[in-house]
């Protein structure tokens, strides 16, 4: 079974400019997702869809493959990552290459691991599901969610005022960081939240949006203490 990993780092970004090859602790961060493909030892092909000259650059020096750059329509900032992905595998196919397995890898994802993709294609190649989704349980019960009415708190779901916290079904939500899935049921569907999931359990020491420099900070002492703990 062939498989790619596809990681999709554009050039453009608005909140934190540069954000795909800004150092985090010691290197670029797009550095980490391409060392984790790569020793993972998983894939035929670890590739970066990009519109950047400079991350085409460093993805190749850290191991990856830049054999095309990104069109003009899925380097702007509306296009979905279902959109980069389609396009991928669509160039591939006209090249005379197909996959049947992948991985997006998304490029400010400091906490994916060679590990955690090994036991990721594992789970998926043993089930009957189409895609395997990294999640992180909501760190407090969203039944208990307040919102504003005319100015004044009130609970979205009275029904469960009186209700404990551990009494109440765990949330789930997704970490942002990589996702497996066959490509068949993808090219299909054309999107990677919809069609039989397999959920693919993430501590919550392990996750981070990165959005501004605040975030990047705390990513950076987060994954120093996940280093720490041997993962």
């Amino acid at each position: 079974m062939k498989t790619i990993a596809i990681i999709t780092a554009r050039g453009g970004s608005k909140r934190i400019p540069r954000k795909n090859v800004k150092e985090f602790c010691g290197k670029p961060i797009l550095a980490y997702s391409i060392e984790a493909a790569v020793s993972s030892g998983l894939f035929d092909e670890v590739m970066v869809s990009t519109d950047d000259e400079e991350i085409a650059g460093i993805a190749r020096e850290y191991g990856a493959h830049v054999p095309f750059y990104r069109s003009e329509k899925t380097a702007n900032d509306y296009a979905s990552t279902n959109d980069v992905l389609l396009e991928v595998l669509d160039e591939y196919e006209k090249r005379g290459q197909h996959f049947e397995m992948a991985a997006c890898l998304y490029p400010t994802a400091p906490f994916v691991t060679a590990e955690k993709l090994r036991l990721a294609a594992e789970k998926l190649k043993a089930s009957d599901a189409d895609t395997l989704i990294p999640v992180v349980r909501f760190s407090y019960p969203p039944q208990r969610a307040m919102i504003l009415r005319e100015g004044r708190l009130v609970f979205e779901y009275p029904q469960y005022l009186d209700s404990r916290s551990q009494d109440l079904q765990p949330h789930f939500h997704d970490v942002g960081q990589f996702y497996f899935f066959y490509t068949e049921a993808f090219q299909k569907n054309r999107r990677l939240m919809v069609g039989n999931i397999l959920p693919f359990e993430v501590p919550e020491l392990e996750v981070q949006d990165i959005d501004n420099q605040t975030d990047w900070e705390i990513a950076e002492i987060k994954y120093r203490v996940m280093l720490g703990k041997g993962n």
